[in-house]
């Protein structure tokens, strides 16, 4: 069993700070990707940022102002939000792509989401 949690979440003005965290543990291999999805009510969930082996891809509308890092021997992932803007607002929610301990198999995951509010 694998387990994937957020913290960090909260209400911010705009213009102002966030940071999230999301840890995986339990029966873990590999972790091969670790990265972040939000979704705002009424819109589907998207692609924030994600991290795979060396390299982080970001969507353009956080590049330059939102920060990935990840510390692998913890198997935990970061989101340093900066400048934070209203359209922001949105359930944030960690994905992990797991080789299992089990049976080596790969599985995706996702965390509980952690709601972020950024107020104009």
């Amino acid at each position: 069993q694998v387990q994937v949690v957020e913290s960090g979440g909260g209400l911010v003005q705009a213009g102002g700070s966030l940071r999230l965290s999301c840890a995986a543990s339990g029966s873990i291999f590999r972790v091969n990707a670790m990265g972040w999805y939000r979704q705002a009510p009424g819109n589907q969930r998207e692609l924030v940022g994600i991290t795979t082996g060396g390299s982080t891809n970001y969507a353009d509308s956080v590049k330059g102002r939102f920060t990935i890092s990840r510390d692998n021997t913890k198997n935990t992932v970061y989101l340093q939000m900066n400048s934070l803007k209203p359209e922001d607002t949105a359930v944030y929610l960690c994905y992990c792509n797991v080789v299992r301990q089990l049976d080596y198999s790969t599985r995706d995951y996702w965390g509980q989401g952690t709601q972020v509010t950024v107020s104009s």
